[in-house]
Protein backbone atom coordinates (compact mmCIF):
# COMPACT_ATOMS: atom_id res chain seq x y z
CA UNK A 1 0.00 0.00 0.00
CA UNK A 2 2.65 2.74 1.21
CA UNK A 3 4.85 1.70 -2.43
CA UNK A 4 1.72 2.17 -4.64
CA UNK A 5 1.14 5.50 -2.36
CA UNK A 6 4.82 6.40 -3.07
CA UNK A 7 4.28 5.76 -7.03
CA UNK A 8 1.20 7.79 -7.24
CA UNK A 9 3.03 10.56 -5.18
CA UNK A 10 6.43 10.84 -7.52
CA UNK A 11 4.29 10.64 -10.92
CA UNK A 12 2.21 13.88 -9.28
CA UNK A 13 5.59 15.51 -8.66
CA UNK A 14 6.71 14.56 -12.24
CA UNK A 15 3.85 16.29 -13.63
CA UNK A 16 4.23 18.68 -11.71
CA UNK A 17 7.56 19.91 -12.60
CA UNK A 18 6.38 19.36 -16.28
CA UNK A 19 3.91 21.62 -15.92
CA UNK A 20 5.98 23.96 -14.44
CA UNK A 21 8.82 24.08 -17.08
CA UNK A 22 6.30 25.22 -19.75
CA UNK A 23 5.37 28.77 -18.40
CA UNK A 24 8.91 29.52 -17.72
CA UNK A 25 9.47 33.12 -19.43
CA UNK A 26 10.30 32.39 -22.89
CA UNK A 27 9.98 28.66 -22.69
CA UNK A 28 7.67 29.10 -25.92
CA UNK A 29 10.84 30.57 -27.66
CA UNK A 30 12.44 29.52 -30.41
CA UNK A 31 16.19 30.45 -30.34
CA UNK A 32 17.14 33.22 -32.99
CA UNK A 33 18.98 31.36 -36.06
CA UNK A 34 22.31 32.64 -36.90
CA UNK A 35 24.53 32.91 -39.65
CA UNK A 36 28.19 30.79 -38.72
CA UNK A 37 31.35 31.74 -40.18
CA UNK A 38 31.43 30.62 -43.56
CA UNK A 39 27.65 29.86 -44.36
CA UNK A 40 25.86 31.55 -46.67
CA UNK A 41 22.46 33.51 -45.99
CA UNK A 42 19.51 35.07 -47.79
CA UNK A 43 16.09 36.14 -47.20
CA UNK A 44 13.02 34.86 -48.88
CA UNK A 45 9.63 36.32 -49.32
CA UNK A 46 7.74 33.03 -48.10
CA UNK A 47 6.84 31.43 -45.47
CA UNK A 48 9.33 28.49 -43.80
CA UNK A 49 7.00 26.03 -45.20
CA UNK A 50 7.20 26.94 -49.10
CA UNK A 51 11.32 27.34 -48.75
CA UNK A 52 11.39 23.91 -47.43
CA UNK A 53 8.87 22.44 -49.78
CA UNK A 54 11.41 24.42 -53.01
CA UNK A 55 14.27 22.61 -51.16
CA UNK A 56 12.59 19.07 -51.12
CA UNK A 57 11.13 19.30 -54.87
CA UNK A 58 14.30 21.20 -56.24
CA UNK A 59 16.36 18.04 -54.61
CA UNK A 60 14.17 15.06 -56.23
CA UNK A 61 14.23 16.87 -59.28
CA UNK A 62 18.10 16.59 -59.30
CA UNK A 63 18.27 13.20 -57.36
CA UNK A 64 19.75 14.52 -54.38
CA UNK A 65 19.64 12.23 -51.46
CA UNK A 66 17.56 14.17 -48.67
CA UNK A 67 19.13 13.16 -45.38
CA UNK A 68 17.17 15.12 -42.93
CA UNK A 69 13.75 16.61 -43.71
CA UNK A 70 12.39 18.40 -41.20
CA UNK A 71 10.08 21.69 -41.04
CA UNK A 72 12.60 23.88 -40.16
CA UNK A 73 16.12 22.18 -41.58
CA UNK A 74 16.69 19.75 -44.64
CA UNK A 75 20.10 18.29 -44.98
CA UNK A 76 20.97 16.88 -48.19
CA UNK A 77 24.64 14.94 -49.28
CA UNK A 78 25.70 14.68 -52.65
CA UNK A 79 28.51 12.03 -53.49
CA UNK A 80 31.91 13.29 -54.40
CA UNK A 81 33.16 11.14 -56.84
CA UNK A 82 36.00 12.94 -58.35
CA UNK A 83 39.09 13.59 -57.01
CA UNK A 84 39.47 16.64 -55.32
CA UNK A 85 43.53 17.08 -53.91
CA UNK A 86 42.93 20.82 -51.85
CA UNK A 87 40.19 18.59 -49.70
CA UNK A 88 42.38 15.65 -49.54
CA UNK A 89 45.44 18.11 -48.62
CA UNK A 90 42.85 20.11 -45.88
CA UNK A 91 41.44 17.21 -43.99
CA UNK A 92 43.16 14.39 -45.05
CA UNK A 93 42.04 11.02 -47.29
CA UNK A 94 38.68 9.87 -47.39
CA UNK A 95 40.41 6.13 -47.86
CA UNK A 96 38.30 3.88 -46.04
CA UNK A 97 34.53 5.32 -46.95
CA UNK A 98 32.90 7.24 -49.14
CA UNK A 99 33.63 11.08 -49.26
CA UNK A 100 30.41 13.70 -49.81
CA UNK A 101 29.62 16.69 -49.23
CA UNK A 102 26.32 17.63 -46.65
CA UNK A 103 24.60 20.54 -47.38
CA UNK A 104 22.38 21.58 -44.22
CA UNK A 105 19.92 24.46 -45.13
CA UNK A 106 18.30 25.98 -41.89
CA UNK A 107 15.39 28.41 -42.01
CA UNK A 108 13.13 30.29 -39.82
CA UNK A 109 10.72 33.16 -40.49
CA UNK A 110 7.45 34.49 -40.89
CA UNK A 111 4.56 34.59 -43.64
CA UNK A 112 6.65 36.68 -45.89
CA UNK A 113 10.18 37.38 -44.85
CA UNK A 114 12.18 33.68 -43.80
CA UNK A 115 16.13 33.84 -43.25
CA UNK A 116 18.27 30.83 -44.84
CA UNK A 117 21.36 29.94 -43.87
CA UNK A 118 23.06 27.13 -45.94
CA UNK A 119 26.20 25.47 -44.33
CA UNK A 120 28.61 23.03 -46.05
CA UNK A 121 30.44 19.96 -45.00
CA UNK A 122 32.64 17.32 -46.07
CA UNK A 123 32.38 14.13 -44.89
CA UNK A 124 35.27 11.72 -45.21
CA UNK A 125 35.05 8.36 -44.55
CA UNK A 126 31.37 8.70 -44.57
CA UNK A 127 28.66 5.89 -43.06
CA UNK A 128 32.16 3.99 -41.57
CA UNK A 129 33.39 4.38 -37.96
CA UNK A 130 35.71 6.61 -39.13
CA UNK A 131 33.60 9.07 -40.24
CA UNK A 132 35.02 12.62 -39.74
CA UNK A 133 32.74 15.82 -40.62
CA UNK A 134 34.43 19.41 -41.30
CA UNK A 135 32.77 22.35 -41.93
CA UNK A 136 33.64 24.00 -45.21
CA UNK A 137 33.89 27.55 -44.88
CA UNK A 138 35.67 28.35 -48.17
CA UNK A 139 33.65 30.38 -50.47
CA UNK A 140 34.50 28.10 -53.62
CA UNK A 141 32.32 24.82 -51.55
CA UNK A 142 29.45 27.00 -50.72
CA UNK A 143 28.62 29.37 -53.54
CA UNK A 144 25.87 31.32 -52.96
CA UNK A 145 24.43 30.36 -56.41
CA UNK A 146 22.08 27.69 -55.24
CA UNK A 147 20.55 29.70 -52.31
CA UNK A 148 20.05 32.30 -55.59
CA UNK A 149 17.93 29.88 -56.75
CA UNK A 150 16.14 28.68 -54.04
CA UNK A 151 15.19 32.38 -53.31
CA UNK A 152 13.53 32.76 -56.92
CA UNK A 153 11.93 29.60 -56.65
CA UNK A 154 10.16 29.82 -53.79
CA UNK A 155 9.40 33.54 -54.19
CA UNK A 156 7.62 32.68 -57.59
CA UNK A 157 5.76 30.14 -55.45
CA UNK A 158 4.96 31.96 -52.24
CA UNK A 159 2.50 34.39 -53.44
CA UNK A 160 3.72 37.42 -51.30
CA UNK A 161 3.55 40.67 -52.44
CA UNK A 162 6.83 42.10 -53.78
CA UNK A 163 8.30 38.70 -54.42
CA UNK A 164 10.55 38.07 -57.20
CA UNK A 165 8.90 36.07 -60.24
CA UNK A 166 10.84 34.51 -63.09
Amino acid sequence: MYRLLAVVLAALALTACQSSRSTLPGAQQKAALTVPQGAQSVTVSANPETVRQTLVSGAAERGTPIIQNEPNMVVLERLITEEIPALDQEFGPSDNGDRKFRIRVRFQGTACNTLVVQEVFVVNNAGTALEQVFALTQPQYNNPESLIGLKRKAEAASGCAGAITG
